[in-house]
């Protein structure tokens, strides 16, 4: 793979019949080749988008107190804010602080013989201070979640599958996921690693980025290339769920971010499409011939993938906030360690 910067895809053209067909190619070569690209005129709006990242930086500028009355340690929904340094990937801490919000739902109540996955589905924290916050994300969530679909339907489309073959497997209650990211400058001596290396977990991962460049992906072992700020752009990336449901013809790509030089920032956004937690991730049948260039999902022999989208959902978190596990899902931690925190 010799690409240098990552393919630009404009979701206009996906509405116009005269670049449809077009569009779809692209969107299935790029999705396959590199697993990741820039989506243009997505249709979100823009001063939605300006007021999600003044919110953002709003909620960071807050006082610690402030923020660690909504840290994720009081949510068994892995919900609310970490500091610097509390989330693991690869089993290092990723410098940046963070705040996560789900899809806003009432917390189940669980029977002895339920899944303990069912214990994700809640509502989320949010800062008394700052009730903006809340209105303007859960309408950008909508929002997201919308273009997101469309977008998954053209990925059915351009796969030769009906429209609507994954529709299935978000339904009504989709596992919708934002979270909100501040990279702090490092010094050259300190540890470069903003977030380490990995590949995302669910359908789609849009990124909204801000001038600040630190976003790299893995086109081929050990070849790294910036995905460096476009205006207005997402940066899309295609989930470790989608690879297994087309048997490892479309990819998920590693990636990590670098922090950025010590008296700057990042600012990033991202938004997360997985299916439902009840869901269980078939094989789709592809036509022939895209069907023999898949060649089955890569699997993380330390995160292997799990096909029933709960207990995959929760052994990621499980493994990236240790402290909320062991608050609340200790009979978890017991029960299916071999299986989930490998």
């Amino acid at each position: 793979m010799n690409a240098t910067t990552l393919p630009i895809l404009n979701l206009a053209h996906y509405f116009n019949p005269a670049e449809r067909g077009a569009f779809l190619e692209q969107l299935r070569t790029s999705a396959r080749d590199i697993g990741f690209f820039y989506l243009i005129n997505h249709g979100v709006n823009d001063d939605l988008q300006r007021a999600v990242q003044h919110e953002a930086r709003r909620f960071f500028a807050l006082s610690d107190a402030q923020k660690q009355q909504v840290a994720m340690i009081h949510s068994p929904h892995f919900r609310g804010y970490n500091r610097a340094a509390s989330e693991i990937t690869r089993g290092k801490p990723d410098w940046r602080e963070q705040f996560d919000i789900g899809a806003e739902r009432p917390e189940l109540l669980l029977s002895d013989s339920d899944p303990r996955w069912r214990r994700l589905q809640g509502p989320n924290l949010w800062p008394e201070e700052q009730p903006e916050l809340k209105t303007t994300l859960l309408a950008w969530q909508k929002s997201m979640t919308g273009m997101a679909i469309v977008l998954l339907r053209a990925f059915a489309e351009a796969l030769r599958l009906p429209a609507d073959a994954f529709d299935a497997l978000y339904g009504d209650k989709p596992n919708e996921h934002i979270k909100l990211i501040r990279y702090p400058g490092q010094e050259s001596t300190q540890s470069s690693q903003g977030v380490g290396a990995h590949k995302d977990s669910g359908f789609l991962s849009f990124l909204l980025q801000d001038e600040q460049k630190g976003l790299q992906v893995e086109v081929s072992p050990d070849r790294w290339i910036d995905a460096a700020p476009l205006p207005g752009s997402f940066v899309v990336n295609i989930g470790e769920l989608l690879e297994l449901a087309t048997n490892g013809y479309l990819r998920a790509t590693v990636h990590r971010v670098v922090s950025p030089p010590a008296g700057q920032d990042r600012l990033s956004i991202a938004f997360f499409l997985g299916a439902q937690l009840d869901a269980v991730v078939p094989i789709y049948a592809l036509p022939e011939a895209l069907a023999r260039e898949a060649h089955g999902p890569e699997s993380d022999p330390q995160n292997p993938l799990l096909r029933d989208v709960g207990w995959n959902y929760l052994k990621g978190r499980l493994r990236s906030h240790p402290d909320v596990a062991e608050r609340y899902y200790r009979d978890v931690l017991r029960e299916r360690s071999e299986q989930l925190i490998v």
